[in-house]
């Protein structure tokens, strides 16, 4: 929800408040507005430990579709670098699934392990070891990659079929509705599926665990006898 307001309602309500109350060209507001969610996505590039691909690639794509925009003072163009945007890591979400490396387990993981040791391990073994909890894996990033295309195409026909100052706020309504359908689906099909079988692996280590305790204990127990037979 922080995210959400940060990158999506903050920079819609600025871009009204600059065209109407301080007189800016629909392309400057629009570039004005953008400044935030870029600066936050590039912000979040530098101070991670390692690369993630997909906020690179959201912040090159938007600083690409920036510098267009402003140079051919289109603001149609500059609305559909946000498609552009999204047309991108949604094929690249599909290409990771194709190459059997999904892309969106790097932000699944942390959601379904929850920092639990035995929950990582059984990540870890079910995806060595079960082809069911790599397959919910690969449909997981597969959800999101054909919902990020198909908000693509829906919010390229608004942008060159109606006024800019409409698309500016029905763009942004199209991409709510389209994440929380990729939520809704993503989640029968992916993390639903996987959380369970997390789950059941987890009992079961535990389970095996307490069978191994009690073994030990009752052949210390044993052992005790003996000795003092």
């Amino acid at each position: 929800m922080v995210s959400l307001l940060l990158d999506v309602g903050v920079p819609v309500g600025s871009y009204y408040l600059l065209k109407g109350a301080f007189g800016m060209s629909a392309v400057a507001a629009l570039g004005w507005s953008s400044a935030g969610p870029v600066l936050r996505t590039g912000w979040g590039v530098l101070r991670q430990r390692e690369v993630n691909v997909l906020p690179l690639l959201i912040l090159l794509a938007n600083l690409a579709g920036l510098l267009i925009g402003f140079g051919t003072g289109d603001a149609r163009l500059m609305l559909a670098k946000d498609s552009a945007v999204t047309s991108l890591v949604g094929f690249a979400l599909l290409g990771s699934v194709a190459l059997g490396r999904p892309m969106m387990t790097a932000t699944l993981k942390p959601w379904l392990v929850k920092g639990d040791a035995g929950r990582e391990a059984a990540w870890g073994r079910l995806r060595r070891e079960s082809p069911a909890f790599r397959r919910a894996e690969l449909r997981f990033s597969a959800v999101w990659g054909v919902a990020f295309v198909g908000e693509c195409g829906v919010r390229i026909v608004g942008v060159y079929a109606l006024p800019v100052d409409t698309m500016v706020w029905l763009g942004t309504v199209v991409m709510i509705v389209t994440m929380l359908v990729a939520f809704v689906v993503s989640g029968a099909l992916g993390a639903g599926p996987m959380v369970h079988m997390i789950g059941a692996a987890v009992t079961t280590d535990d389970s095996a665990d307490a069978f191994d305790a009690v073994l030990e204990a009752e052949k210390n127990s044993s052992l005790v006898g003996s000795t003092h037979g």
